[in-house]
C-alpha cells in the first residue's frame, strides 16, 4: 500500500496524469459539441486513428511536424462532415454511422501504412518528429509543481485551455447558441430563421477537428511514430466521459481527468509488483462503473421528476 502512494503522490505521477489526460480531453470535448449540435458522434476513435496516421505520415515525409499536425487535423475534420452528411443527407443512423467509420479508419489506417512503408505495424520506421513542449522559465525552478508543469507537450496545454474555451463557446458566442438550440430544439431553430443543418454541420467539423488533435498527439506528443489501432479505445471512453460530465464543459473536463488519472495510475502500477492483467483493466473497469453511476442518477432524476409531476 506504501508502495502505491508513494505513486499516486509522486511529482512523476502527476505530470503523467496532464499528460495521459490530454488525448480524453481533447476528444471528449469533441464529443461534447457534437452533442449539443444534435448528432452523437461515435466515430471519435476512427477520426483519431485516421489523424495519428495521417499526422505520422506527412510529418515524416515532409518533414515538418507542422504540416504533419495540420494535415492530420484536417482529416479528422473531413470525416466529421462525412458523419454529418450520413446523416443530415442519407438519413443513415447516426451510432451506425459512426461504428462504420471506426471499422473504415482502422482497415484504412493498416492498409496506407502497409502501402507507403511495407510495414504491417506501424511507422517505427519512419522519422516523424514530435511536437514541441513548453518550458516555463518561472516554474520549472519550483520543487513539484516545475517538475509537474514545464516541460509539458504544447497539446497538452491546448487540451486544458479547451474546457473555458468550449464553455466560452457555447455561452458566451452567436455559434454556440444556435449550436444549442439546434441540438435541443431543431424545429424552433428553424423557425427563428437558424440554418439548421449548417449548424450542424460546422459542430461536426469542430468535433472531428478536436478529435484529430487528440489522435494527432497520440502519435506526434505522446511518442513519435503511428502504431495500428494505437487509440485503443480512448474515443469510446472519451464518449464515455461526455455523458458523465452531464453535458457541460466542466462536468466534462472532470470527468476526462478522471479517466486519464485512472490510465496514468494503471500505467504506474505497471512498474510495482502488480499482476499487469489486473492493471490493464482499471482504465475500461472505471469507465463502466462511471456509465453505471451515471445511468442510476439519470435513472433516479426521471423517478424524481415524475413524482413532482403526479403531486
Amino acid at each position: 500500500m506504501s508502495s502505491v502512494l508513494d505513486v499516486v503522490l509522486s511529482s512523476a505521477f502527476l505530470a503523467a496524469v496532464l499528460r495521459v489526460a490530454t488525448p480524453y480531453l481533447l476528444a471528449a470535448f469533441g464529443g461534447l459539441v457534437a452533442e449539443r449540435a444534435g448528432i452523437s458522434n461515435i466515430g471519435l476513435e476512427g477520426q483519431m486513428l485516421s489523424a495519428a496516421c495521417t499526422g505520422a505520415l506527412v510529418a515524416g515525409y515532409s518533414g515538418s511536424v507542422t504540416a504533419g499536425a495540420v494535415c492530420g487535423i484536417a482529416v479528422a475534420a473531413l470525416l466529421g462532415l462525412l458523419l454529418a452528411a450520413l446523416r443530415l443527407e442519407l438519413g443513415a443512423d447516426a451510432i451506425i454511422a459512426g461504428i462504420g467509420l471506426n471499422l473504415l479508419a482502422s482497415g484504412a489506417t493498416a492498409y496506407t501504412v502497409f502501402t507507403f512503408l511495407d510495414d504491417k505495424g506501424g511507422t517505427s520506421g519512419l522519422k516523424s518528429g514530435t511536437l514541441p513542449t513548453v518550458a516555463l522559465p518561472g516554474i520549472e525552478s519550483i520543487p513539484v509543481l516545475g517538475d509537474v508543469l514545464s516541460g509539458q507537450n504544447t497539446v497538452t496545454w491546448l487540451a486544458f485551455l479547451a474546457a473555458p474555451a468550449v464553455a466560452w463557446l457555447f455561452y458566451r458566442t452567436r455559434f454556440g447558441f444556435h449550436l444549442r438550440a439546434v441540438g435541443e430544439m431543431p424545429e424552433a431553430a428553424a423557425s427563428v430563421g437558424i440554418a439548421v443543418r449548417r449548424v450542424q454541420y460546422a459542430g461536426l467539423a469542430l468535433s472531428g477537428a478536436l478529435a484529430g488533435l487528440a489522435g494527432v498527439f497520440l502519435s506526434m506528443g505522446y511518442v513519435s511514430f503511428f502504431v495500428r489501432d494505437m487509440t485503443a479505445g480512448r474515443g469510446f471512453i472519451a464518449l464515455a466521459a461526455v455523458f458523465l460530465g452531464g453535458l457541460r464543459p466542466w462536468g466534462v473536463f472532470l470527468a476526462a481527468l478522471g479517466f486519464g488519472a485512472a490510465e496514468a495510475l494503471a500505467v504506474q502500477l505497471g512498474t510495482l509488483d502488480v499482476p499487469p492483467q489486473l492493471v490493464s483493466t482499471i482504465p475500461y473497469a472505471l469507465t463502466l462503473v462511471a456509465l453505471a453511476v451515471y445511468a442510476w442518477r439519470r435513472k433516479r432524476r426521471g423517478a424524481g421528476e415524475v413524482t413532482a409531476a403526479s403531486m
